[in-house]
């Protein structure tokens, strides 16, 4: 009887190395920094509201010399845990007035999952570190990089903070920008890196299988950061 041949991980495929301080780091050693975004209804503001946002939105984007990735992810908001909730007090609640109330607002909630999908919307912007920029290579350099990406660079100790702390002036002109077009930012630390990515990768899984938190989790992954950089020297 022929052996099954096992498959080859999803993480083989994954352009990620690691999730380490706040930072995404690739496999070809550049990082990644995750700015959560607030949202504004524009179709409500007023016309000179709707020209002032448009305008500040136009010299924030002209303000960025570097590459800037904006993320919409639609989810399918799960809200079972919630009518479980309402069904508990309805059962528990001694004046009939206030029972007949919540039933009928569950049975509202329920026609209403019933008519469509209730779905959340969340922002992201992804920005980039990279300490050999593409404008300071020739194409046989960009093409030898293409080329090695299925490697795994190693950054030393010194490297990843030169490289984490350049990031993280970036994220942080970012948050200031948007808060120039009245929009709020928070940057993703690593739970909330490592529970976007494992959301996105698994999204069924996730509803059925939530994240435990940073604690709990143990990672093996081809660590970029070279061994015996992590040690102080004497």
């Amino acid at each position: 009887m022929a052996k099954s041949k096992v498959g080859v991980s999803t993480v083989s495929f994954l352009d990620i190395a690691e999730v380490r301080e706040d930072c995404v780091i690739m496999r070809d050693g550049t990082l990644r920094g995750v700015l959560l975004c607030s949202s504004v209804n524009f179709a409500l503001k007023s016309e000179d509201e709707q020209t002032a946002t448009i305008q500040a939105y136009m010299q924030f984007l002209n303000s960025i010399d570097f590459p800037l990735q904006i993320v919409i992810q639609s989810r399918k908001l799960n809200i079972d845990g919630y009518l479980e909730k309402l069904k508990v007090i309805e059962k528990q609640q001694t004046n009939e007035l206030l029972r007949v109330q919540i039933a009928d607002y569950l049975d509202y909630i329920k026609e209403l999952i019933s008519l469509g999908e209730i779905m959340t919307k969340r922002f992201y912007l992804i920005a980039p570190y990279n300490p050999q920029s593409d404008k300071r290579r020739n194409f046989f350099q960009r093409l030898l990089s293409i080329l090695a990406a299925a490697g795994t660079v190693k950054l030393s100790r010194d490297e990843f903070e030169r490289y984490a702390e350049a990031l993280g002036k970036r994220m942080e002109f970012l948050i200031s920008g948007l808060a120039s077009t009245g929009l709020t930012a928070v940057r993703l630390d690593t739970q909330g890196l490592i529970e976007l990515y494992y959301n996105s990768y698994n999204p069924e899984l996730g509803e059925q299988q939530p994240l435990a938190s940073l604690e709990k989790i143990q990672v093996e992954a081809a660590a970029p950061l070279a061994e015996g950089d992590t040690k102080k020297k004497n």
